[in-house]
């Protein structure tokens, strides 16, 4: 009898733990006083937009169960964040299906229409390094053997961005890393798919941006702190 209330007693301190664990798209009071906050709030699509225009779009994009979705097929175009970051931090997750494709870029803007992309696809489906998932898309591939969980479970990614040096994250680890402006990246930039760009590989405040590849993908505990220049 004492053995079974033991038990009872573990059981229900397991729940009662397992009750107060974060909600999905929520902050801790510790990230809080890290200077986190929220970017997508598991509710609508406040903070965002479409690009050259002052509200999101109406169609392609859905919030559902806590996740902001791309839907596929539905072509409503790229989600901007409102404000324009410098230095920061960004962290999200993110799940896709087999064989779909999608990414998220940082330093775009509008006027020069393309920006650094953290690549998010399915890697099975590609042969180049420099377009698997966590590189900077076309530019510079992550490590060998990234630590990718493939379609459909859910990673975590992390772009730091902190005066000119810039580091790619998945699932824990650090796969990328390198300098805004330096000759390693321009000649690499340079072989690359935006090599017309003007001035692409340098550092510039810009928008964050989802994007709409036309295949499913689902965000959610999308949030960033801004960080002090160095």
């Amino acid at each position: 009898m004492k053995n079974t209330s033991l038990w009872i007693w573990v059981l229900w301190s397991c729940l009662g733990m397992a009750g107060t664990a974060a909600e999905p798209n929520t902050l801790t009071p510790a990230e809080r006083a890290e200077g986190w906050r929220l970017l997508f709030n598991g509710k609508n699509l406040e903070g965002w937009r479409s690009v050259h225009r002052a509200t999101p779009p109406t169609t392609g994009w859905v919030v559902t169960n806590g996740w902001l979705v791309k839907v596929a097929g539905q072509r409503g175009g790229d989600l901007i964040s409102t404000q324009r970051f410098e230095n920061f931090e960004l962290s999200w997750e993110w799940r896709i299906p087999a064989r779909a494709n999608n990414g998220v870029k940082y330093m775009f803007t509008e006027k020069r229409g393309v920006g650094h992309e953290y690549q998010m696809i399915d890697d099975t489906t590609i042969k180049s390094p420099k377009q698997q998932t966590a590189s900077f898309y076309d530019v510079l591939p992550p490590r060998p053997h990234a630590p990718v969980k493939l379609a459909p479970e859910i990673n975590h990614s992390r772009v730091v961005v902190r005066g000119n040096h810039v580091e790619h994250w998945l699932n824990g680890e650090k796969v990328l890393e390198y300098e805004c402006g330096s000759p390693e990246l321009l000649a690499a930039v340079a072989k690359s798919k935006f090599r017309e760009a003007p001035d692409f590989g340098k550092k510039i405040a810009g928008h964050l941006l989802l994007t709409d590849h036309n295949d499913e993908a689902a965000f959610r505990n999308v949030k960033v702190r801004e960080l002090p220049a160095p």
